[in-house]
């Protein structure tokens, strides 16, 4: 809990009684490397503090003459909020999926448990509110850069953001999230090498 009560303190400026306060009411879970933490068609009850590993979002696509293609669309590492919080959000299920890509402990907190320290703590409204504007500004520059980036581009994007997590996405959910095929991915890498 140290980690995520530092977070609080030194990452976001929160007097430590209050960080204290405010953390007892996640909980600490370790999971194992390619473990789903949530599927599709789930109800996402969580906001989680990644506090080592890497999770990664996901879609399977289908169509009917070709096979099912999963694709990455979100990588969330150490020291950040992540949710399916849409979903969280609604309270209807979720439309993809939550996977660690290599172990990982997380801090969560049930959306019940959020709720009443929304109501009971000015804390609570603060956290939640830097949360969500979290994972809003991660979306829209997701969005931005498949709109005005090459994939080149978006490769080193992703190398300067998660500089040192890269090597240990494997390349295949890489190049998923930037929307080519390992096989250009390897070009490259090959060419900026």
């Amino acid at each position: 809990m140290e980690d995520l009560i530092h977070f609080y303190v030194s990452g976001l400026g929160i007097p430590k009684d209050l960080a204290l306060l405010h953390t007892v009411k996640f909980e600490r879970i370790e999971i194992p490397k390619k473990t789903i933490i949530l599927n599709h068609g789930e109800t996402e009850d969580y906001l989680y503090f990644i506090s080592e590993g890497i999770v990664r979002f996901f879609v399977h696509k289908m169509h009917p003459t070709e096979p099912p293609k999963e694709i990455t669309f979100s990588f969330i590492v150490k020291n950040m909020f992540c949710s399916a919080y849409d979903s969280f959000i609604t309270r209807k299920p979720c439309h993809y999926n939550i996977e660690t890509l290599k172990d990982t402990i997380i801090y969560r907190i049930h959306h019940r448990d959020l709720q009443d320290l929304y109501k009971t703590t000015e804390i609570g409204n603060y956290i939640g509110r830097i949360s969500a504007e979290g994972l809003y500004v991660r979306k829209a520059q997701r969005e931005m850069s498949l709109l005005m980036y090459s994939a080149e581009e978006r490769y080193l994007n992703l190398m300067k953001t998660y500089p040192e997590y890269i090597l240990q996405i494997p390349l295949k959910y890489i190049a998923s999230y930037l929307g080519i095929t390992p096989q250009a991915l390897s070009r490259i890498r090959k060419k900026i090498s």
